[in-house]
């Protein structure tokens, strides 16, 4: 003992230390290869008790896929999948991480796990060459739910193509027990085209040095997490949300309409605020939201920076299945009403060049794509529309009856009363900015659709209705 303990202890003292305790030597008890999801899903909680060396095993895969409808776009990802994996580890593991660049892909990447204590969050141990892999490890010392990402230069290029996803790093004593558990994460891409321009479409240096998005989204694609994609629950349950927000640039203001968040773990970390409506995600960051659902319906995830939801695709769905408790909410729940409306500009004269329909084939297809990104939100996916709000277009008398009057209103707007099938309407329809060959598409597609006409618009029956400002009428 030193002279110094030992005068501490005749007179009857203790050394307190004023120190983290950094002692990260705790015993790892065998093996095992982690289990990783693609999202929505994430690995089921980690019952073991007992620390283990933990081998992951994450490629890289450059691929082509859909951004939006008819729209692709050459995402980097991890796993094949935007974001990438997801990976559960427990507190205090020692991880043994095998990155694989699959042989096919052009360029260099490595990983920068933000739960990496160490020179890069690993991204100077794992540079790998196409068709090669590194092999690191490090231990968990920090418990919390983390961004990872490419670290490779140019940074920014790699983020934005969709090289994040998110680890998370359980506590020893484990999460509290939920029903369901999903994986959201939002990230901000920059195309050459404009929102829901189709055909294939590449990466925009320039737009994303402005921060200037085309497309802000969850899961990679506007409508990851729409119709059959949606999430589930059932009346009663608990849904725990996993919410990394990859970036590059962009700040999320992350809220689910018709809920409140029962708890928040601000940031990803031990900090539990409750009751909130709305949290902010940081790019390169995260947080978890736990919430019971009460009522049966559609919940709408939503960046609160609000026209990125409807006009750039960061939108997804809850379905909530159950009884309805009319207490807690008496009014009547509708499906989709809170679709994406797509990347209609309210202006007129776009110059940029808009894909041709070569068939009559092409033309309705195109002005399906139109529809869905510009009308549906309001006109519904169905074409049946809300009740005194928005008319129908299906079976539409007051469509079918005068193409060019249905033409004038799609390329001037409209404003004031109308009767369509027997029912009265009195609102306001902005013009969408469309080019005459995409008015002629959507509203082919209209016609062709629904039980209408069948009458096909050219591109020359749309130029030839002037572009003046209708006034409503019957």
């Amino acid at each position: 003992m030193s002279k110094f303990l030992f005068i501490l202890s005749l007179l009857g003292l203790t050394l307190v230390s004023c120190f983290k305790d950094t002692n990260t030597s705790g015993e790892i008890k065998g093996e095992e290869v982690a289990v990783l999801t693609a999202p929505p899903m994430v690995p089921p909680p980690i019952n073991r008790k007992h620390n283990t060396k933990l081998i992951v095993n994450l490629e890289v895969i450059e691929k082509k896929a859909p951004i939006a409808d008819g729209v692709d776009y050459t995402f980097w990802t991890f796993g094949g999948t935007v974001p990438g994996s997801f990976i559960r580890v427990k507190e205090g593991d020692l991880i043994e991480f095998h990155l694989k660049n699959h042989p096919s892909s052009k360029m260099p990447h490595n990983i920068d796990l933000h739960a990496v204590t160490g020179p890069g969050g690993g991204a100077a141990a794992s540079f790998t060459l196409p068709g090669h892999e590194s092999v690191f490890s490090f231990k968990a010392i920090n418990r919390g739910l983390y961004v990872y990402h490419c670290a490779t230069a140019p940074v920014g290029m790699h983020i934005a193509n969709g090289m994040y996803g998110l680890i998370l790093v359980e506590p020893k004593e484990g999460m509290p027990k939920v029903d369901k558990e999903y994986y959201v994460m939002q990230g901000d891409f920059y195309t050459k085209g404009k929102y829901g321009k189709q055909g294939y479409q590449p990466f925009d240096m320039e737009k994303a040095i402005d921060e200037n998005p085309t497309y802000v989204v969850f899961n990679g694609a506007a409508n990851a997490l729409t119709g059959d994609k949606a999430l589930t629950a059932k009346v009663g349950e608990t849904v725990r949300l996993y919410v990394g927000n990859g970036g590059p640039n962009l700040v999320s203001s992350f809220h689910v309409i018709g809920e409140i968040f029962d708890k928040v773990y601000v940031e990803g970390g031990d900090l539990i605020n409750q009751n909130i409506q709305t949290t902010l995600v940081p790019a390169g960051g995260s947080t978890i939201v736990d919430f019971k659902v009460e009522v049966p319906g559609s919940l709408v995830m939503v960046d609160h920076s609000i026209f990125r939801t409807f006009n750039k695709g960061s939108l997804g769905l809850i379905k909530v299945e159950g009884p309805e408790d009319k207490v807690i909410y008496s009014g009547k729940t509708a499906d989709n009403v809170y679709l994406p409306e797509g990347g209609a500009i309210q202006k007129v004269n776009d110059a940029e060049k808009v894909t041709m329909a070569a068939t009559l084939e092409d033309r309705i297809k195109l002005g399906r794509n139109i529809y869905t990104q510009s009308c549906a939100a309001c006109h519904q996916p169905d074409g049946k529309g809300i009740s005194g709000a928005f008319p129908p277009l299906a079976n539409s008398d007051w469509l079918n009856k005068d193409a060019k009057r249905a033409i004038g209103v799609v390329k001037n707007g409209l404003s004031g009363p109308i009767v369509v099938n027997g029912s009265n309407y009195n609102s306001v329809m902005p013009a969408l900015g469309l080019s005459d060959e995409e008015i002629a598409n959507v509203l082919t597609y209209v016609y062709s659709t629904w039980g209408n006409s069948g009458k096909v618009v050219t591109p020359k029956d749309v130029a030839d209705v002037k572009l003046t400002a209708p006034a409503g009428g019957h």
